[in-house]
């Protein structure tokens, strides 16, 4: 019996260097998770560049296309366009549509949208927009418009923003936009950045330009 004893005590003895090699697998499980989860974070940055960009090729979600240069072809085929605006909490601004157009189809269109900044200090705000119906928004050009870049309002200040557009002629080709006869661009302000306070410098020059007037 002593000999069954000795016997299993050498069965449940630890091999050598057995410790050494479980503490390299964890470091290697680590490692392995720490590489995926950069992996998933680089490509959520990605994915948000490579999302507008497959939306403003394909028109998804809405989105409309940005043209450098007119139409050369006008259809004997009107279209019309309506126009939504809308603010979101935390911009105090109020943002008026321009009226319906109907225009030719290829022809180029300039309407104007009004923003007025009701707050007693100077207010940034980013627009971003869509088409609906969402089927047409490939066909919808925006050549010239005010949501390519931010919009900063000093207090109480009102101030229309142009936008320059036409819808290719394509749109009469495919099936599913062939009989649309109405188009609606739709835009929503948030808030953007604030504008940068100005140096102390700057400002000390403006005291000092002041009181030199006065």
């Amino acid at each position: 019996m002593g000999g069954e004893v000795h016997g299993n005590g050498q069965g449940n003895a630890q091999r050598p260097g057995h410790g050494q090699a479980k503490r390299v697998s964890n470091a290697a499980i680590f490692a392995g998770c720490a590489v995926f989860v950069t992996c998933m974070v680089g490509a959520a940055y990605a994915s948000v560049p490579l999302y507008r960009l497959f939306c403003q090729v394909t028109g998804y979600n809405g989105t409309t296309q940005r043209s450098e240069q007119y139409s050369d072809t006008i259809l004997d085929k009107t279209i019309k366009v309506t126009f939504d605006a809308n603010v979101s909490p935390g911009l105090n601004w109020d943002f008026k549509p321009s009226k319906p157009v109907e225009l030719k189809i290829g022809e180029t269109g300039q309407v104007s949208f009004t923003a007025k900044n009701r707050s007693p200090v100077a207010t940034t705000g980013t627009a971003v927009f869509n088409v609906t119906p969402m089927e047409a928004a490939v066909y919808f050009n925006k050549v010239q418009c005010f949501c390519f870049t931010e919009q900063t309002l000093q207090p109480g200040q009102t101030i229309d923003m142009p936008v320059v557009f036409f819808v290719d002629p394509e749109i009469v080709k495919a099936n599913e936009t062939k009989n649309i006869k109405t188009i609606t661009l739709s835009y929503t302000f948030y808030p953007g950045k604030e504008p940068p306070p100005k140096p102390v410098a700057a400002l000390r020059n403006e005291v000092q330009d002041t009181g030199s007037k006065l």
